[in-house]
């Protein structure tokens, strides 16, 4: 861990550069990390620490946390400061400053913190999986400490009037069921508890729950493939992104492992197994797609052993492949470049861009068995989920209402 904090200013400098900040934004940073100097300088504090940063964000921010009533400037002092906690632990900056500060304590949340670490470092899961648990453990464990219970005092009535407390969405509801019934059976076989309280948790029957996908037209598609400045390495990088959500639909996992060995360039095939269902599939290399490759290897991608053909340009981790966050990220912000309309309110990650690719091509009447072997589904009522958004097909299957023609019906009215 870099403590010198000259050395470590350096490094997130640098960083800055790869990650080819604005200018602007790059000098009011720069000037932030300028004035912690100068406090640093004031306490007689030679190295640098997440405790100094923090106290240094509570003397002149009052708080070392994202909270609403942090002006513009404030808001840009916190990041600057956090960048170089979060750079000092991880080797990267953090992907956004937390509104919340977790910290579980007593027996409860000490067996909680164990059972994170479990996760982690027994169970592999990822740290966006680690950090989606977390959250509402912290939430059920909250609720605990105010209500003064413990796990062994659960009941049905208990759990529901947490989730009515909370207000979840539907989705958000089934996510932290499950969360909280899995960590109730860890409880109870690792003898935490003396009962299995899963069963507490009552269903939900979120899969049966009609969702609208999120869908663009295909003239918002191109401007946001549009936004794109290629002439730099990251510009080549994430128009190449870009066309592989937009043009075959590809998820975030099968994005970030696209492989050399995946692509036949003497048939123009790539093949390979999709990442969340291990399902087969097989697309016509295009030539847009191609080329984006190409310009990529040639002008953009870094020096890199990695496998996987798209990798970081950033200094931290260059070479090394993306995570799944940072695909959602890179399509969120062409979208906002794009000023594509409402993006804010409707799903805006590459799956969006899965979902508009389906409907599209319903739209060009082609057949759902098509459409699923494209998407790679198992089935085709998986794919026909998006029959819901093709308003003009729907308009078609209405059935006109007979003419009524009983003695108990008049003009409208009923006979007394």
């Amino acid at each position: 861990m870099v403590t010198d904090f000259k050395t470590l200013i350096s490094l997130c400098e640098d960083e800055l550069t790869s990650r080819e900040y604005a200018a602007v934004h790059h000098g009011r940073i720069k000037a932030e990390w300028e004035n912690l100097t100068k406090w640093m300088t004031l306490h007689n504090y030679k190295d640098f620490s997440k405790s100094i940063g923090f106290q240094y964000c509570d003397e002149t921010l009052g708080t070392h946390i994202f909270v609403d009533r942090l002006t513009h400037s404030e808001q840009i002092r916190l990041r600057a400061v956090r960048m170089l906690t979060s750079y000092q632990k991880d080797g990267d900056f953090e992907f956004r400053t937390p509104r919340v500060e977790r910290n579980f304590y007593g027996n409860i949340g000490n067996d909680m913190c164990l059972y994170l670490s479990y996760l982690r470092n027994v169970q592999h899961l990822s740290e966006s999986t680690i950090r989606n648990k977390e959250q509402y453990l912290y939430e059920f464990f909250c609720y605990l400490q105010k209500h003064r219970l413990t796990l062994d005092n659960l009941s049905i009535e208990i759990m529901e009037d947490f989730f009515v407390s909370m207000n979840y969405s539907l989705a958000s509801r089934h996510n932290c069921g499950s969360t909280l019934r899995i960590y109730f059976r860890y409880a109870y076989d690792n003898g935490i508890t003396g009962k299995d309280s899963s069963v507490f948790v009552l269903a939900d029957n979120y899969k049966h729950h009609c969702k609208i996908p999120t869908t663009y037209e295909e003239d918002e598609i191109r401007s946001i493939i549009a936004a794109v400045e290629r002439s730099s390495a990251t510009g080549k990088r994430d128009y190449l992104i870009l066309l592989l959500a937009a043009e075959y639909g590809w998820r975030s996992g099968d994005i970030v492992n696209f492989r050399f060995n995946q692509i036949d360039w003497d048939k123009n095939i790539i093949r390979f197994s999709q990442h969340k269902t291990d399902i087969p599939v097989e697309y016509p290399l295009l030539s847009s797609v191609g080329n984006a490759i190409i310009d990529y290897l040639k002008h953009g991608r870094p020096i890199t052993d990695a496998e996987e053909i798209i990798v970081s340009a950033e200094s931290a981790k260059k070479g090394r492949p993306l995570s799944p966050p940072t695909i959602h990220s890179i399509v969120t912000k062409y979208m906002r470049k794009a000023n594509i309309k409402n993006w804010k309110n409707k799903k805006h990650g590459a799956h969006s861009l899965r979902h508009s690719l389906a409907t599209n091509l319903l739209k060009k009447n082609v057949s759902i068995p098509i459409i699923s072997t494209v998407l790679g589904h198992q089935n085709t009522e998986t794919t026909k989920a998006y029959l819901k958004v093709d308003i003009e097909k729907l308009r078609q299957c209405p059935l006109s209402v007979p003419k009524i023609s009983s003695k108990h019906y008049k003009a409208g009215r009923c006979e007394e």
